[in-house]
């Protein structure tokens, strides 16, 4: 299960509410960690501001796609931003 925090408002209205930067950075780490259809062990999870950042590498295209959906799932759709890299360059 994948809990989804009110992304209606600033981060900082929702850290009043009763989580943190670490705990968003936690929550979206596990659920890119628990979802089996791509391979998400390179990918790190930093916090800024209202915007969860994904860098690191992952094998293909459709998987920075699926990473992103994952982390947008958790804090709102257009408060991820994606750094991630492709090791396979021929898709």
């Amino acid at each position: 299960m994948v809990t989804r925090f009110d992304s209606s408002g600033a981060h900082d209205d929702c850290c009043a509410a009763g989580h943190s930067a670490s705990s968003t950075k936690a929550s979206v780490s596990a659920a890119l960690a628990a979802d089996a259809s791509f391979v998400s062990e390179e990918i790190e999870v930093r916090v800024l501001g209202p915007v969860v950042v994904l860098e690191g590498y992952v094998a293909i295209r459709s998987d920075r796609e699926k990473a992103v959906r994952v982390a947008e799932a958790i804090v709102g759709l257009g408060k991820v931003q994606d750094r991630m890299l492709c090791r396979n360059i021929v898709q």
